[in-house]
């Protein structure tokens, strides 16, 4: 190790000082105009999600909708409806995870997730979605990301990837709260998922939010050890 580079020590203190930040920061700043530009990317991927793994188990994308209160659907007939369904809050998990891994990797593999991803909300706005709002954002959003990936150096590109990753894991803990346990009768994945299987929306909502501490606790594990 070069006598220049900082200890072990000092840089789990700067992963903890730069994690308590962003914490602060989104408690802070959740509620406010500007968090919500990264609200709406989430909530696009949440929707994103459904289609995704409809396509994957034999469906289709008939339409994606998203409205500025962060409201969204994904109409996707066909496939299986249990697995799409499912895929809507664990779908924002999967994709902040995936974040946070390939910004740490950095170099080439980060550039290419954020051109594939902005290249593949452009094509969606055009495809799928049919509202002003929802295109408007698609378009600013896939833009963004390929702007991003060939302007951003190495070190931003893990900075970006590490704050959507890491926004994108909390957001799904907290829609998973908002809609299924502050408000249990409002119309979700989960109540269809009850209205399919006969188990109560609570539950899925409760094991959701178990497997998203699970995966968060995970990621931060990985990335204390490796700092």
């Amino acid at each position: 190790m070069s006598p220049a580079a900082p200890s072990r020590g000092k840089r789990r203190l700067h992963f903890l000082a730069g994690l308590a930040v962003y914490v602060i920061a989104v408690w802070f700043l959740w509620d406010t105009v500007f968090a919500w530009p990264v609200q709406m990317f989430v909530v696009l991927l949440h929707e994103l999600s459904h289609g995704v793994v409809a396509i994957a188990t034999g469906g289709t994308i008939r339409e994606i909708g998203l409205s500025p209160d962060q409201g969204g659907f994904c109409r996707c007939p066909g496939g299986n409806a249990f697995l799409t369904l499912s895929a809507g809050y664990l779908g924002s998990l999967a994709w902040g995870a995936l974040f946070i891994e390939v910004g740490r990797s950095g170099g080439r593999t980060s550039r290419v997730l954020l051109g594939l991803l902005g290249a593949g909300i452009l094509a969606l706005g055009l495809l799928t979605v049919r509202s002003g709002f929802a295109i408007l954002l698609c378009l600013a959003a896939g833009a963004a990301l390929v702007l991003a990936a060939f302007r951003l150096a190495a070190g931003g590109r893990e900075l970006l990837l590490t704050a959507l990753g890491l926004t994108s894991c909390l957001y799904a803990v907290l829609d998973i709260k908002s809609d299924i346990l502050d408000r249990p009768g409002l119309p979700s994945d989960a109540t269809a998922l009850a209205r399919m299987t006969g188990i109560p929306a609570l539950v899925w909502g409760l094991a959701w939010i178990a497997v998203s501490l699970v995966v968060c606790a995970w990621l931060l594990r990985r990335a204390w050890s490796r700092t």
